[in-house]
């Protein structure tokens, strides 16, 4: 499928928030299953004191958000450059409902995401999954969207 130099070359996504690792099964267009491997040297656990409980640890609900909606944009661009068009814009999930978390995500612990792409409208795109550890369920997604906006547009200042 694809590893990470392939995804790192697709998706517009970088250091330190390219997160995921490899493409392990994919339908094009319409399904994926991407895994990522949380590691305790994770931007998100810099500067942390010494002697905090696990609980402490468990990844951000927001990185795992993202990571999962990762694999939707590698759908996304799979289909943009199957019709040999360029990415017009940034990449932005921009809502997500239904969401449920079933238990924390540790350092050690590999994600296994699987998305799936309800439809494609325009530039925007409506998903759904869930995300595992092992075979035990972490996280669901009843749906998503992304959308695709032209970066001149695109506000990074509050």
């Amino acid at each position: 499928m694809h590893d990470y130099a392939a995804i790192r070359d697709l998706i517009p996504h970088a250091h330190p928030m390219l997160l995921v690792d490899r493409v392990v099964e994919m339908e094009p267009f319409h399904r994926i299953v991407t895994v990522k491997t949380v590691s305790g040297s994770e931007p998100c656990y810099a500067g942390m004191a010494k002697g905090l409980d696990t609980r402490a640890f468990a990844y951000p609900s927001s990185l795992l958000m993202e990571s999962w909606g990762q694999g939707g944009a590698i759908l996304w661009m799979e289909r943009i450059k199957a019709e040999n068009r360029e990415r017009s814009g940034a990449l932005i999930l921009a809502a997500t409902r239904k969401v449920r978390l079933h238990r924390a995500v540790l350092p050690g612990d590999t994600l296994r995401h699987v998305v799936q792409v309800d439809q494609y409208v325009g530039d925007n795109l409506f998903l759904s999954g869930k995300s595992y550890v092992g075979d035990e369920l972490v996280s669901e997604v009843g749906s998503a969207i992304a959308v695709m906006r032209p970066a001149e547009r695109v506000s990074w200042e509050g």
